[in-house]
């Protein structure tokens, strides 16, 4: 049996997508393919326009055989934690043959050298790297100046470097070579409209990005086309009910959390960046909402996807010392199942006599396979949901649905063609 492991976060799934699992499955020869997807927080520092069992749904009807959920430090976190998190989880799971991501440059050759190089990090990048943040660049931008330093000649290195998904494939090879993981990677062209498009595409193409879809989401004559039917129905059975959720719902959470920090400085947070504390203190009076509050915040230093993840570190209580604990012992601690097909009962079965790690499919057994520094790490997960569930159910006038009273999503009917 062969399994392929995939990345995402579906937020959410769309015909790209559902391209993305065909072809991972049929350029890895695998039988099946396993999905490790960010909960209800996403690596840009929002939450998801909709939770995570209806985004499990949605993979599942996509061609997913199982998801498990990437723990809260790494599905929030920096691209090189996401990543880290996520390949390790892979990696402990002690079945799983290739990770197939998606790229814009499609190919291993580069990519495999820069994460290389990276991993290694020579004087020559590390002096270039410091030369550009002394400059005040940007860190995307010092590092991407300092590697065109570092591997003069190479072909298609800026291109490369500026787009999204090649940047997150780097972070997978690298946490591969850094695992001296068994794993092989391969990747896959990125198809259809680029990763921050604004807008859905137009005529026959149907491959319109995750944010063009969030944008157009109360439309749902605009989107149609542009995810499965399967992903409609879902949208369309949660709409106003359930869905959808932006980062201003969690405004008056983040305004309370940033009253209650302002005498500590915001300090011990994860991936709090120098001077941001006083620059919330600074603004803290022209606070309007969320999404308003991180774009005055945003500098030529500070892109708005790493304020927005700053804040939203100090809205869940994400410090450095969780993380620092994390790190020390080997990362993830537990592979949680959010769902599965009916027909991948074998995989599930493969998985448990292979993984390193406990695979978790009921909540209130995992004291009794989780203790310390992993048990940490689920309530942690678990406080996240409650906070985003506590959202939803106040929007939508619902009744609060506990995290230990959600079933795993199972799916009986064979994916859609």
């Amino acid at each position: 049996m062969k399994i392929t492991g995939i990345i995402a976060e579906y937020n959410p799934f769309h015909n790209g997508h559902a391209y993305h699992l065909r072809q991972a499955k049929e350029i890895s020869g695998a039988d099946f393919c396993l999905v490790v997807m960010g909960g209800d927080f996403m690596q840009r520092g929002t939450p998801a326009i909709i939770d995570k069992y209806a985004r499990t749904r949605m993979a599942l009807s996509g061609g997913a055989d199982l998801v498990l959920e990437l723990p809260l430090y790494y599905a929030a976190g920096s691209a090189e934690f996401f990543a880290m998190g996520a390949v390790s989880l892979l990696d402990r799971l002690g079945a799983v043959d290739s990770l197939c991501f998606g790229s814009e440059w499609g190919s291993l050759s580069l990519l495999s050298q820069i994460a290389a190089l990276l991993t290694r990090e020579p004087e020559e990048y590390r002096l270039a790297l410091q030369e550009g943040l002394k400059k005040g660049l940007s860190f995307p931008l010092a590092r991407s100046l300092a590697l065109q330093q570092s591997l003069p000649g190479s072909s298609g290195l800026q291109a490369v470097l500026s787009t999204p998904n090649n940047i997150l494939g780097i972070e997978y090879l690298k946490a591969l070579q850094r695992r001296h993981s068994s794993i092989s990677p391969c990747t896959i062209s990125r198809i259809g409209s680029g990763y921050h498009a604004a807008a859905l595409s137009s005529g026959d193409d149907t491959f319109s990005s995750a944010s063009a879809i969030r944008r157009s989401i109360h439309d749902p004559a605009a989107i149609r086309s542009h995810v499965p039917p399967a992903v409609y129905e879902i949208l369309q059975k949660a709409r106003q009910k359930t869905f959808p959720i932006s980062s201003k719902d969690f405004s008056l959470l983040l305004r309370y959390r940033l009253l209650t920090e302002a005498e500590k400085g915001c300090a011990g947070y994860l991936d709090m960046p120098p001077g941001l504390a006083g620059k919330i203190r600074k603004h803290f009076n022209q606070f309007r909402d969320f999404e308003q509050f991180a774009g005055l915040l945003k500098s030529k230093e500070l892109t708005y996807s790493r304020i927005c993840r700053s804040l939203l570190h100090i809205l869940l209580d994400m410090t450095e010392e969780d993380m620092a604990a994390f790190r020390r012992e080997d990362y993830v601690f537990y592979a949680r199942i959010l769902g599965f097909r009916r027909s991948s009962l074998k995989l599930l079965q493969v998985l448990k006599q292979n993984t390193s790690i406990p695979l978790i499919s009921k909540l209130a057994d995992a004291s009794s396979y989780l203790t310390g520094t992993g048990l940490t790490m689920l309530k942690k997960d678990i406080e996240a949901a409650h906070i985003y569930e506590s959202v939803v159910s106040s929007k939508y006038g619902l009744p609060f649905a506990n995290e230990y009273s959600r079933e795993l999503v199972i799916l009986e009917e064979p994916p859609m063609p």
